[in-house]
């Protein structure tokens, strides 16, 4: 399967397949007005980052791996819980969040927003990458 983004064309794919199979940090598989679906491999000991979206509400499911969602009304005050496969994360706009990768191999997650956090096409090899266009 090749990834890539293929919106806002309708699109229908195995989402665990396509996550599974993403090496990069971070690839968009479809894009729309309203909607984005994002593929994510965050390597062992690794995490997104702790961040906030203000404008955007996500959803993120994990697909394999093990690791640690950190949620919060703040950046200083974060509740923290374990997530494995099947897990499902929903973040609120204004949430401050992070997911760290607490095991030995990759955390395969895909992540939803509504509205379009990143741009359509948008691949990003490795976190460094994504830290440098954000």
């Amino acid at each position: 399967m090749e990834l890539k983004d293929n919106g806002p064309d309708p699109y229908i794919l195995n989402i665990e397949k396509a996550t599974i199979q993403n090496k990069n940090y971070r690839t968009t598989l479809w894009t729309g007005k309203n909607l984005q679906l994002t593929v994510m491999c965050i390597n062992a000991g690794d995490d997104i980052g702790l961040e906030v979206h203000d404008d955007n509400d996500q959803f993120l499911r994990i697909e394999a791996g093990f690791g640690r969602a950190e949620l919060g009304s703040n950046n200083h005050e974060l509740s923290s819980q374990q997530v494995s496969k099947d897990d499902a994360v929903f973040v609120p706009a204004g949430t401050w969040h992070n997911i760290v990768n607490t095991g030995s191999e990759d955390l395969k997650v895909y992540s939803i927003y509504a509205p379009v956090k990143h741009p359509h096409g948008t691949v990003h090899v490795t976190k460094e990458d994504a830290e440098k266009e954000e």
